[in-house]
C-alpha cells in the first residue's frame, strides 16, 4: 500500500493514533515480526513470568498461557510497549490463546493499547475472521467511537470481515476523528470488491472528511484507476 503524505491532515490517526498503523499494515506486520525475533533473543534463560506469558501469547502456546493464568497471572497484562495480551494475540493471529483469554471472566474484551486500538480492530486489520467472530460472540463493541473495526477491515480489503461487521450493525459511514470513512479507506487502498460491498450496504459517496476529500478523491489521489472507474459509474447511476 502507498504511504500517506506526512503533510496530509486527513489520516492522522491508523502509530500517530489508531489510523497511521492501519494505513501502513505491511510496515506494522514487519515491525511485529521484528518484535518477535527480538523477543527470542532478549528473553533470558530464566525469564520473568510476564515475559513467559507474553512469549506464550505470541506463539499461540495455549498450554503455557493457561498454566500461567492458573498461577494467578493477569489476563489483562501488557507488554513493555503497552500492548495488552488480547491485542497481541489478535496481531499474531494466536487464535487458541485468544479463545483461552476470552474464556477467562477477568479478561477485558475492550482493553486498548496506547494508540487506542483494541483486539477487534487488530483482528480486523490482519484479517483474522475466526478471532473477529470470537470477539463478537463476547459482545465486543462493533461501533467503537473514532477509528472503528470497519475502518481497519476496509483498509486491507478484508471483505469477509467487513461483511460480518456490517451484519452485526456496524455503521457503514463511521467517521474517524478526522472524518475518514471505511469507504475512503477501501478506495485509498484500491480494494474494488470492498468498495462495492460498502456501497451495496449503503455507504454514502458524497461524504467528505475534514479536508474535503471524498472516497473518489482518495482513489484519484492514490492512483487507483479501477476504483475511480467504479465510483464514477456508481455516481452516474445515482444521478439517473
Amino acid at each position: 500500500m502507498k504511504k500517506f503524505s506526512t503533510s496530509s491532515a486527513d489520516l492522522q490517526p491508523l502509530s500517530a493514533g489508531p489510523a497511521a498503523r492501519a494505513l501502513a499494515p505491511a510496515r506494522r506486520l514487519a515491525c511485529a515480526a521484528a518484535l518477535v525475533c527480538a523477543a527470542l533473543v532478549a528473553v533470558p534463560a530464566h525469564a520473568a513470568p510476564i515475559d513467559s506469558l507474553i512469549k506464550a501469547v505470541k506463539f499461540d502456546d495455549v498450554d503455557g498461557v493457561n498454566k500461567l493464568l492458573a498461577k494467578g497471572m493477569d489476563p489483562n497484562s501488557i507488554d513493555n510497549q503497552g500492548m495488552p495480551l488480547l491485542v497481541i494475540a489478535a496481531r499474531e493471529k494466536s487464535d487458541k490463546v485468544a479463545a483461552a483469554l476470552l474464556a477467562n471472566p477477568k479478561t477485558d474484551v475492550e482493553i486498548q493499547d496506547k494508540a487506542g486500538e483494541n483486539a477487534l480492530m487488530m483482528a480486523s486489520l490482519v484479517g483474522d475472521l475466526n478471532f473477529v467472530n470470537l470477539l463478537i460472540a463476547k459482545d465486543a463493541e462493533v461501533n467503537k467511537k473514532g477509528w472503528a473495526p470497519l475502518h481497519y477491515a476496509a483498509a486491507n480489503g478484508h471483505d469477509d470481515i467487513v461483511k460480518v461487521l456490517l451484519d452485526h450493525s456496524a455503521y457503514v459511514d463511521a467517521g474517524s476523528p478526522n472524518g475518514t470513512t471505511p469507504l475512503m479507506m477501501a478506495a485509498r487502498g484500491g480494494h474494488v470488491s470492498t468498495v462495492k460491498l460498502l456501497l451495496d450496504n449503503g455507504a454514502d459517496l458524497s461524504v467528505k472528511n475534514q479536508i474535503g476529500m471524498t472516497a473518489l478523491d482518495f482513489a484519484k489521489t492514490y492512483k487507483e484507476p479501477d476504483v475511480v472507474e467504479g465510483l464514477t459509474a456508481r455516481m452516474q447511476q445515482q444521478k439517473q
